[in-house]
């Protein structure tokens, strides 16, 4: 069966990358409340539609983060997680990466990295980014593997990061230029 691509930004083998709608607002509430999500957060409250409402208007709409949602190539373009560039600095063309696969049937089958593959693609080619950084929780090995699997190397240790829960945790800080 073809797909419909004119709705996405970029595609590849196993998913494709859609940019963000408000409409989208109830999905991003469900995944960002998946515990497993929540938990490789360092916001860990309980994630409601007018935060996410907020986000959008104050974030995404004033350019400050672009943000898309990944979809299963294979299985009618279903949505199953969200990749963003955050705090894009326009003058130092650097952003801070982010990703989360939301639906629990869709982890373990290679969309983080292809979404890696994608989303750098189009930060480098579409918006011009020079420099991508994000931070990991040190115990989520998963994700680190993932991050070095797509370039991103470690250029630091962030010891006692705290999050909005009150606890404490090691992280570290990976970064790929483009």
């Amino acid at each position: 069966m073809e797909r419909d691509t004119k709705d996405f930004v970029i595609c590849g083998e196993k998913v494709s990358l859609r940019k963000i709608t408000l409409e989208d607002t109830e999905l991003i509430v469900k995944w960002r409340n998946n515990e497993r999500v929540r938990n490789n957060f360092v916001f860990k409250e309980v994630f409601t539609k007018e935060m996410h409402e907020n986000w959008f208007k104050t974030r995404i709409m004033t350019g400050v983060v672009e943000q898309f949602i990944i979809c299963e190539n294979d299985n009618d373009n279903k949505p199953v997680g969200s990749v963003y560039f955050r705090d894009i600095d326009r003058d130092e063309m650097s952003a801070e990466y982010g990703i989360f696969i939301g639906e629990d049937d869709a982890i373990s089958k290679g969309y983080g990295n292809e979404t890696a593959v994608l989303a750098l693609t189009y930060a480098k080619e579409s918006i011009g980014l020079k420099r991508v950084f994000l931070k990991a929780f040190a115990y989520n090995k998963v994700a680190i593997k993932s991050y070095s699997n797509a370039g991103f190397v470690k250029v630091k240790d962030l010891t006692q990061v705290e999050c909005s829960d009150g606890q404490k945790s090691d992280m570290i800080l990976m970064e790929k230029m483009l």
